[in-house]
């Protein structure tokens, strides 16, 4: 499972793809520009080992057009197999070049928000129109809703046709939600933003520069939120599982035998 075998231009990290490539914004507009559509994850080390455990989201995983290397654990792990530098790609920054990108370059092109808590996609558009107000944010969404409400944003989504689509509902939701409704906007760009609503809304703050690039970003997270110890615990977890199938794997040992 620690193979890293090139395949349709992605690597192998516990047998889910990574996309390694220079431009990850130019590949997506170019997406955009030739209307195809596409899903794209922003792969980390907790949810690469959830993946393990629940095959529905490895499958959505694998189904992606575009998985970006999100992780520290993910980096680190395709630097030692590959011996080759391999660029971070925190989601929230490559969905913020897009936003600025939208807002300037492709103000014809329909954005939505959705997930948060009640009011925060609303307040996360209103600030981002402030900041580019060339940006076409066409509705915005709320992550809690009745089965009633959720039948109306499906519609609306099917009415808008929006060109990309922010969900921010957490791992594994956000991913499940998006491969079951893609059929709407199937055109639509999708990506998965995880709490980056509550990061521009002010909600949450993002960690200090020098904690980031010490592939700290991790601690400070759980510094603001101190609940999610246990789902941390993949960390380590991912450490001991893909780097020591990576080594037995650059010393040619067969995977049948871990």
């Amino acid at each position: 499972m620690g193979t890293i075998l090139k395949s349709h231009g992605a690597f192998s990290v516990l047998g889910l793809p990574v996309n390694v490539m220079g431009n990850y914004s130019a590949w997506l507009l170019e997406r955009l520009q030739q209307r195809s559509g596409a899903h794209v994850v922003t792969l980390n080390a907790e949810m690469t080992m959830q993946a393990q455990r629940n095959q529905s989201l490895a499958e959505i995983i694998r189904n992606a057009e575009l998985i970006i290397p999100d992780g520290a654990g993910i980096v680190l792990y395709l630097r030692l197999m590959l011996c080759q530098t391999v660029q971070r790609i925190p989601g929230i920054e490559l969905a913020e070049d897009l936003l600025r990108t939208l807002g300037t370059q492709y103000t014809d092109k329909k954005v939505f928000f959705y997930g948060g808590a009640v009011g925060v996609a609303g307040k996360a558009a209103e600030l981002w129109q402030q900041e580019g107000p060339g940006l076409n944010i066409v509705g915005t969404c709320s992550g809690y809703h009745s089965p009633g409400e959720a039948e109306e944003l499906r519609h609306k989504l099917k009415q808008l046709q929006p060109d990309v689509i922010f969900v921010g509902l957490g791992v594994p939701r956000q991913e499940l939600w998006i491969s079951q409704n893609r059929d709407l906007c199937p055109q639509a760009i999708w990506i998965g933003v995880g709490g980056s609503f509550d990061i521009w809304c002010g909600r949450k703050t993002r960690a200090p520069r020098w904690l980031a690039n010490n592939n700290l970003e991790w601690l400070y997270r759980l510094y603001q939120e101190p609940w999610r110890w246990k789902r941390m615990l993949a960390l380590p977890e991912f450490v001991l599982k893909a780097f020591v199938s990576g080594v037995w794997e650059k010393l040619n040992i067969p995977q049948s035998v871990l």
